[in-house]
């Protein structure tokens, strides 16, 4: 039994490191970074921008370079009303396409607002360069002289087709250089998120030439949303069949990082929810690049440049692209991976290391959530599976450890009789669990399976746009974020706010009861460290997970609860007795004073 305890007293200690760590260093070190994040951007409102912006992956040309920086008190609608513009309207997204560089920068998302107020306003994904908030997507060429000038950044585009962009209604968009080049553009997009641009380049100069396509997923800030080390916001793609993620930092001090040329993959920017990423002609090979440019106005860069192109005189030459920007909403992800075969496309969505249970994990809880339309619900029918699939090692679990307490009176006798020598002890003890056929570590490894299985349902809560904003009863509007209650004022009765890290909610508090019964269902350790751990142990985590997502903090109150009866029944089963209550009222029993 005190080799049992020991295992779970490790787990224990580490699971206290890990969040610990989480609660003291990383949480800090998020607000620093979030508070310089907002300084740097205040800075940069406040000084006017100079001097040209190179864009373009490769050697950039004269004609490629950004609009000047932002302009100071210049708000967003402004910068939008300043250019000749094609408007965008669907279910899902509206905006307009900017016709100078044909360029993607006014996109909003009908489906979602910034919180969870139905009147607060809704996301805002694109914005134009001359923003603070500029994040943009642009797709163009890179020429020479034979070529003449090429679509890029300055490049005003004739529109041609259509008069808005629609599911059903595309948008065509013509240019002509002076070498008598001419680019025919057709935008057209689905009721969801992804666009599909494909360009026509005809020929009609005496002379063959070469030009290579390009595109850029280019923002001026990064998210104001904390950073987390178990979501990865920023770069990302797949060159070939290799995934990229690449962090803002990785680029910051360093040159830009080029994952190589590949035929076949996708880049991009993501942020926890949305992102925008250009998938390029699957058919011809192209370059990757991660990038933080600090030359005028600093900005975070993801592009492509593909190899050169040639169009005979007379002849004409066809690129496709396609660009998802929006929400990552697992069905839609999956969908265009499966329908454009685009290689690892579901990994836009951060499902972790633990991919083959983490993603199953959702679909579970999104089947559940389809069924009862609740995603509270979800998460407790998802518990009680996967109790049931654990249920075989559970019961080993259970099982071993009423064995050890019907062996204990002879471990005690065990012990008196070796007295100080260990290792006759240890002998004794091995040769007790033989005969009786115990084995020790069966109550520690069904805890150690089971500890991916709670980090993937942790990621599923937290990184799936399907739980943003998704609410329980009462009190709980979002899943996703923590508990808002706190006892410290009783739970919103006092008039009164109190400070962040003293939210205490109700869920955590029943979190930590079904904890400290949990645990109580075991006798007291005799060694004093341990029983102080064991006693602690639910207070602190209580206090820890309080910033945990509820959903998450839910899972473990219901999977606690799940466990007490468990074990009682299987206890029961085993002929031993379920020392709770027992246990219970040793704790809060006055103790007896000390003879003088």
């Amino acid at each position: 039994m005190e080799n049992n305890r020991n295992y779970f007293v490790a787990i224990a200690l580490s699971v206290l490191i890990l969040v610990a760590w989480q609660f003291f260093y990383v949480n800090p070190k998020i607000e620093k970074d979030r508070i310089a994040a907002e300084r740097a951007q205040q800075t940069q409102q406040a000084q006017p921008q100079t001097g040209a912006e190179q864009a373009t992956p490769g050697q950039p040309t004269p004609g490629q370079a950004l609009p000047g920086g932002a302009v100071p008190g210049e708000s967003r609608d402004q910068a939008v009303a300043k250019s000749a513009r094609v408007v965008i309207d669907t279910p899902a997204l509206s905006g307009s396409i900017n016709l100078t560089g044909a360029r993607f920068d006014d996109l909003k998302l009908k489906g979602y607002r910034e919180t969870v107020d139905p009147q607060s306003p809704i996301i805002t994904l694109f914005s134009p360069a001359e923003t603070a908030d500029g994040y943009f997507t642009e797709l163009g060429y890179v020429g020479n002289d034979a070529t003449g000038s090429v679509p890029g950044p300055q490049t005003v585009w004739t529109l041609s087709g259509g008069d808005k962009l629609t599911p059903s209604t595309p948008v065509t968009l013509t240019y002509t250089n002076e070498k008598g080049l001419t680019f025919t553009r057709t935008i057209s997009i689905d009721d969801r998120y992804m666009f599909q641009v494909v360009d026509s380049i005809k020929n009609d100069a005496a002379e063959p030439v070469s030009l290579s396509s390009y595109g850029r997923v280019t923002r001026f800030n990064k998210p104001t949303t904390p950073s987390i080390y178990v979501l990865h916001e920023g770069f990302i793609g797949v060159t070939g069949d290799s995934l990229q993620e690449v962090s803002y930092s990785d680029v910051e001090d360093s040159p830009p990082l080029e994952p190589g040329k590949a035929t076949g993959g996708w880049l991009g920017i993501t942020d926890k929810y949305w992102a925008a990423t250009i998938v390029p002609p699957q058919e011809t090979p192209f370059d990757t690049r991660f990038s933080h440019f600090t030359d005028g106005r600093a900005r975070y860069q993801s592009d492509y440049k593909g190899d050169a192109v040639t169009v005979a005189p007379g002849q004409s030459a066809q690129v496709k692209n396609l660009v998802f920007a929006g929400a990552k909403e697992v069905p839609a992800v999956d969908s265009y991976a499966a329908a454009y075969a685009i290689p690892k496309f579901d990994r836009l969505i951060d499902w972790g290391w633990f991919y083959f249970i983490t993603k199953p994990m959702f679909k579970m809880m999104d089947f559940f959530f389809r069924l009862f339309g609740n995603f509270g619900i979800a998460i407790l029918i998802t518990t009680i599976v996967v109790k049931l699939i654990f249920f075989p090692l559970a019961n080993k679990q259970y099982a071993s450890m009423a064995n050890m307490k019907k062996v204990q009176p002879k471990m005690e006798e065990l012990k008196k009789k070796f007295g100080d020598d260990r290792m006759g002890l240890q002998q004794a003890m091995m040769q007790l669990y033989k005969e009786e056929k115990i084995n020790p570590l069966a109550g520690c490894w069904p805890i150690i399976i089971q500890i991916p299985v709670f980090f993937a349902l942790y990621k599923v809560i937290y990184i799936t746009i399907e739980m943003r904003h998704a609410p329980f009863f009462g009190w709980i509007k979002d899943l996703s974020a923590p508990d808002p209650t706190t006892i410290f004022n009783l739970f919103g009765l006092l008039p009164y706010d109190v400070p962040v890290f003293l939210h205490l909610g109700v869920w955590p508090i029943v979190m930590g009861i079904t904890m400290f019964m949990q645990m109580r269902m075991n006798p007291t350790p005799p060694d004093p460290t341990q029983a102080m751990l064991f006693t602690w142990m639910p207070v602190v985590f209580t206090f820890m997970l309080a910033s945990f997502p509820a959903g998450l903090v839910i899972y473990w109150a219901w999977n606690n609860t799940l466990s007490i009866a468990q074990q009682s029944i299987i206890m029961k089963r085993q002929g031993v007795k379920v020392e709770l209550f027992d246990n219970l009222k040793q704790l809060f029993s006055k103790k007896p004073k000390p003879a003088e």
